[in-house]
């Protein structure tokens, strides 16, 4: 196993001196991974056009005998590399800046009558539960919130799928479910609750988010309708990047945000080409996965992550007087810690306060958030985190002057 801890700092380009707890909200790129997008970069810039046009989404020339062909697309080549990844053909996939782009595709595709339901987790991402209620604002259709207990336990996978199985309707349209729940950092029985939905004919998009790099995942095999997810978090790909995975029986009638040139002309051209955008994110995704697979090594990187935030996890919860019960099978690489009794009195405002002095006065950047009724630090390991980053942070919280 490679050296893991603030000796792989080296590596990125984040602060040495400040202490980097939040990798799950916005990821952060290593060196080799940005030097392969500043590398495609300025390839670009020496025929913008050839590259922007040309060989990301069009048909050329052969260069021998002037016959048509279809050219390897850039994008489309890098797309049967990163699904492959997945488990997934290139065909069906497809990359939108980010989550939230993905699923206002799908949503805002879908016809909603009046009564409709769209059925989300109550831990569902603000903005996947925001774009559901414009949409459903728009048409007369409906949200409907299924809980997820929390704090979590032994019995909470079981429990969501029998709440999801409970809250379906002959009225639901469709359901949005989280593979992993961004604030509570819940990794859920995914194909289980697919499944449940499936069986009452109610297509399933998967917000898979914090996925990729995080878990090995077979897309696929979940039996889901559509799966989006950032590779710009745990993938390690440069911001803003995300795949959006179709099923074959999905794409009529599937549109992206911006309608474009590619309107009609199928899944790839709708996508790939939504106007003039930097495609250097894209065109750097597998040399992201090289770094994960050469230089970390996929399997050791998850085990170190896994393994970090489990035990801190329990350490902090010890520490404090908390309860974590949360069965390690629905911990990925994040965890959500409660914070003190002395803090949970102060309610939802104190989330915002702490996060900012832990920023502004000991320069820690962590997520410090509300689930339900109770106040978080979610945990984030990366191979460049160790125990005494940890410690640093529930020092901080134990000296917060409130």
């Amino acid at each position: 196993m490679p050296a893991f801890g603030r000796a792989m700092l080296a590596h990125w380009w984040l602060d040495p001196d400040a202490t980097y707890l939040n990798h799950g909200t916005v990821g952060a790129t290593p060196r080799a991974v940005l030097q392969a997008q500043q590398d495609w970069q300025r390839r670009i810039e020496t025929a913008p056009a050839r590259y922007v046009i040309r060989d990301a989404v069009r048909t050329t020339a052969d260069d021998t005998d002037g016959r048509p062909r279809t050219a390897p697309l850039l994008i489309r080549e890098v797309a049967a590399t990163v699904a492959r990844e997945f488990g997934a053909r290139g065909e069906d996939l497809v990359f939108v800046d980010n989550t939230s782009t993905g699923v206002n595709a799908v949503l805002r595709s879908m016809r909603f009558q009046p009564g409709d339901e769209i059925l989300l987790l109550d831990h569902a991402y603000g903005a996947v539960l925001r774009t559901a209620e414009f949409v459903a604002r728009a048409s007369g259709a409906r949200v409907v919130t299924v809980p997820v207990p929390f704090p979590a336990d032994a019995d909470t996978p079981a429990t969501v799928v029998r709440a999801i199985e409970g809250a379906l309707t002959p009225r639901t349209r469709l359901a949005v479910l989280d593979h992993i729940t961004s604030g509570s950092a819940l990794v859920l029985p995914i194909a289980e609750m697919t499944a449940c939905c499936r069986a009452r004919g109610v297509p399933v998009l998967v917000d898979g988010a914090h996925v990729p790099g995080a878990l090995a995942l077979d897309i696929p095999a979940i039996g889901a309708d559509w799966y989006v997810a950032n590779l710009h978090k745990w993938a390690f790909v440069p911001r803003a990047c995300a795949i959006l995975w179709v099923a074959p029986q999905r794409r009529t009638g599937l549109h992206p945000a911006v309608i474009s040139w590619g309107l009609d002309n199928g899944l790839a051209q709708e996508f790939d080409w939504t106007g003039t955008r930097d495609t250097s994110a894209v065109l750097a995704a597998p040399a992201a996965f090289a770094f994960m697979r050469e230089v970390l090594g996929t399997q050791a990187m998850r085990t170190w992550n896994h393994g970090l935030v489990w035990r801190m996890a329990h350490a902090l919860s010890t520490r404090w007087s908390r309860p974590f019960d949360t069965p390690e099978s629905m911990i990925g690489t994040m965890a959500a810690v409660l914070l003190p009794a002395r803090l949970q009195a102060l309610g939802p405002q104190a989330a915002p306060a702490l996060k900012d002095w832990l920023f502004h006065a000991r320069r820690i950047e962590s997520q410090v958030l509300t689930v339900g009724e109770h106040q978080v630090v979610r945990l984030a390991a990366q191979v460049y985190n160790d125990e005494a980053d940890f410690e640093r942070l529930a020092d901080a919280i134990d000296a917060w002057p409130v």
